[in-house]
């Protein structure tokens, strides 16, 4: 178990999107979210108190949690003085990295000597089975995107919490290491073998009451070039009944890809339903979720009131505006 509550290390993030681990704590866990602790150079501010290691550990932090994701994953050297130090001063350090803790021997020295932890969340712990592509009962939503770090994550928790504010059986399945943090359990899907990716989604959402939804977090983007095959991944294992396609409208390109441009809403509509349908031929688009966090609140009900008039299904920002309008849709499946 990971000790709460945490001081979220921003590192030298070059920008807000770069920090989406310590973001979606500070949102779905602010009790846990004690303080930030910002490099110099870190252009990422989650609006928390800056605290050194001494001033977090006086006010009772028990874990430094990396916060920052970036390119590929890496634990940066210019990181090390400070999770040595936080070491030392006797924190726990967690991470969601591809690059381990425990691979850095540096840190894990450090670790055997002070007797702290190490938690590596993005390592996979189960053997997952094949996926086999059988019938499972209940109900599943998929969040599906034009592009990486849109809010499939927020828009699962979103729908979520307004299901069980109604009353519904739902539960947030997470698959990546900013959802398993929040929640404390879930799959590590991109650090899963890919033979066995799908299969871990079929673990993860398995048989279930007719009523329950589990609200499965989508990862990267079929139109991602880095990304697709976790996309695909969890179109299949997870046989989704409905799904919700997830923008964010002020994107230049993709992410990471300067080269490309981010497909349309109807590309990603037409694209993952007729690849979900390979697995559930009943599946439908329940609606989308526009990430407007960039837009005036004018400008963005605008731009929604249009989509929903193009598109004929709703829309909304689950966050900003509710995710009522997706819970309606759902339900009506």
């Amino acid at each position: 178990m990971i000790e709460t509550p945490y001081l979220l290390f921003l590192g030298d993030a070059p920008d807000q999107l770069a920090a989406k681990v310590a973001q979606g704590i500070k949102d779905w866990r602010p009790e846990f979210a004690i303080g930030q602790f910002r490099m110099e150079g870190c252009k990422a501010d989650m609006g928390l108190p800056d605290l050194t290691l001494a001033e977090a550990r006086a006010k009772g932090v028990k874990t430094l949690v990396i916060g920052v994701a970036n390119r590929g994953g890496v634990i940066s050297p210019a990181w090390k003085k400070v999770l040595i130090a936080a070491l030392e001063e006797g924190f726990d350090l967690a991470s969601g990295l591809h690059n381990l803790l425990r691979d850095e021997e540096d840190l894990a020295a450090v670790a055997r000597a002070t007797g702290r932890a190490l938690h590596d969340v993005r390592v996979p712990e189960v053997d997952y089975p094949i996926a086999n592509g059988k019938k499972r009962t209940g109900k599943r939503m998929l969040a599906v995107g034009t592009d990486c770090s849109v809010g499939k994550m927020y828009t699962a928790l979103c729908v979520e919490k307004e299901m069980r504010a109604r009353g519904l059986k739902a539960t947030f399945r997470a698959t990546g290491q900013t959802g398993i943090l929040i929640t404390g359990d879930g799959v590590p899907l991109d650090a899963v073998v890919a033979d066995f990716m799908a299969g871990s989604v079929e673990w993860l959402t398995p048989d279930n009451d007719a009523g329950h939804w589990d609200l499965i977090e989508g990862q990267g983007s079929l139109f991602h070039v880095s990304y697709s095959g976790v996309t695909l991944a969890l179109i299949h294992g997870g046989q989704p009944d409905a799904l919700v396609v997830c923008h964010e409208p002020t994107r230049p390109h993709m992410r990471g890809l300067p080269d490309y441009a981010l497909p349309t809403l109807e590309q990603v509509r037409d694209t993952a339903l007729a690849l979900a349908r390979v697995v559930n031929p009943a599946c439908v688009v329940a609606g989308y979720a526009i990430n407007t966090q960039h837009l005036p609140q004018e400008e963005a009900q605008a731009l929604l009131a249009d989509v929903e008039a193009r598109l004929g299904l709703p829309a909304t920002d689950p966050f900003r505006f509710g995710a009522a309008k997706l819970v309606d849709a759902l339900a009506a499946i």
